[in-house]
């Protein structure tokens, strides 16, 4: 306490000490206290119906299978990651999905004159590409995930020699078509 409070209240102590409680305080607090022999009272026991206890019980079920449905969910959702399996394996995979990707661009490219033969060659592709998407597939779940992935890059190595016959074919024909135009231009 401060120094001035305290002088303060040594100066003034008898105007303090004027009020004393009343003679029958102590009767009026002893009436509401229990008598001495007396045990206090227990309370209640408080218990819950069978449907309370059911339906905190489904409420619970129904939030952990939510959250289970939601967690599932979102580990389908979520890429696998081919380096964490085989890097090796990984890069060439991005490799061969990359040219695969360029060979069919430049291949749409080529056949945008024919159109029937760019509907007969890609319908060869499609095969190839629905057998690639069942191994990625399979990929999340294969117990032997490095044998999977190597099966996918197989089949993208198989796509890109199917994909280069495919150019090949296309410009020995574009070739021969300017030939044959040559010849009649000459004639």
């Amino acid at each position: 306490m401060s120094k001035r409070l305290e002088d303060f209240m040594k100066a003034n102590r008898e105007e303090f000490d004027d009020l004393e409680p009343s003679a029958d305080l102590w009767s009026r607090i002893e009436k509401h206290l229990p008598a001495e022999g007396t045990a206090p009272q227990k309370r209640e026991a408080k218990t819950f119906s069978l449907a309370f206890v059911l339906k905190v019980a489904a409420s619970i079920i129904i939030v952990m299978g939510v959250g289970f449905f939601v967690y599932v969910r979102n580990e389908k959702k979520q890429p696998l990651d081919y380096a964490s399996i085989n890097p090796t394996y990984a890069k060439q995979q991005m490799h061969y999905t990359s040219l695969v990707e360029s060979k069919r661009s430049e291949l749409r490219s080529l056949t945008q004159d024919d159109p029937e033969m760019y509907k007969e060659f890609s319908a060869e592709l499609a095969k190839m590409d629905a057998t690639y998407k069942k191994l990625k597939a399979e990929l999340a779940n294969s117990p032997n995930r490095e044998l999977v992935l190597q099966a996918m890059i197989r089949n993208l190595e198989a796509q890109t020699e199917v994909l280069n016959q495919q150019l090949n074919v296309i410009q020995h024909y574009n070739q021969m078509k300017k030939e044959q135009e040559n010849e009649n231009k000459s004639i």
